[in-house]
């Protein structure tokens, strides 16, 4: 009679590394909502012209992507063995720090 194996999923003791991650990507989340906020904020600080208000949206609608993907993310590692992060929500998060980045550059020139 040959011993019981148990499972894979079983066999995995993810420890505490799920919840470093949320806690990293809580992190990051803030992070990049200071940046938004700094960003909306000196976009705002000029004359009102409509290109000013157009970046300020559009710094919002990309922190607001941000928040989905990082959100979607955190609700993921909640589960007992939680998926790896896609190659969309990837290139998602890629995406908007480099537009933040980018909009920082802009902003600050």
């Amino acid at each position: 009679m040959s011993p019981v194996r148990p499972s894979p999923a079983a066999e995995r003791d993810a420890g505490l590394q799920p919840e470093r991650t949320r806690l990293a990507w809580r992190r990051t989340t803030l992070a990049c909502s200071v940046a938004a906020v700094l960003g909306v904020r000196q976009a705002l600080r000029g004359a009102g012209a409509v290109w000013e208000a157009a970046g300020a949206a559009l710094i919002v609608l990309v922190w607001l992507a941000f928040l989905a993907v990082a959100h979607r993310r955190m609700r993921e590692l909640a589960a007992a063995r939680p998926p790896g992060l896609g190659q969309r929500a990837a290139s998602g998060v890629v995406a908007c720090t480099v537009a933040l980045a980018v909009f920082a550059v802009a902003v600050v020139l």
